[in-house]
């Protein structure tokens, strides 16, 4: 048996935070996430994965993103990622404006939204993206 198949076994695999037997939040194997934390490749290597789970989440629920301009796409695959499909699919009217290409109007609903308040400066920024159809923050 490998000592990775060891360590499986005596740590156990667990996919989300935990407590370990002295109280410190844990995870996978035994990683001690208040003493060790993430490394900035495994961050960005766990942000990779994140936005290519909420593109296929956004591209399945709404296929109408995919006739939109890369930076208008961007901005959902963004609120996607933020909110998580279910939330981002309560944005009814916004969705409507972009079903019928009313960009004015969906960055009109994006900033008067909950999320909006909650957000603030990243919400003005997406809306304005929106809205014009490119990103000149490149």
């Amino acid at each position: 048996m490998s000592l990775r198949d060891t360590l499986i076994r005596h740590e156990g695999l667990r996919l989300f935070p935990y407590k370990d037997s002295v109280g410190k939040l844990t995870i996978g194997v035994g990683r001690n996430l208040e003493d060790r934390g993430i490394t900035e490749e495994e961050a960005l290597y766990l942000l990779g994965n994140d936005i290519l789970q909420a593109a296929s989440d956004l591209g399945r629920a709404f296929p109408v993103v995919f006739a939109l301009s890369q930076d208008r796409y961007e901005v959902l695959v963004n609120m996607a990622f933020n909110l998580g499909i279910s939330k981002l699919s309560k944005f009814k009217r916004m969705w409507a404006a972009i079903e019928v290409g009313d960009f004015n109007k969906a960055s009109e609903e994006m900033l008067t939204s909950k999320w909006a308040v909650q957000v603030g400066s990243r919400a003005t920024e997406l809306a304005d993206v929106m809205r014009k159809g490119y990103n000149d923050l490149e």
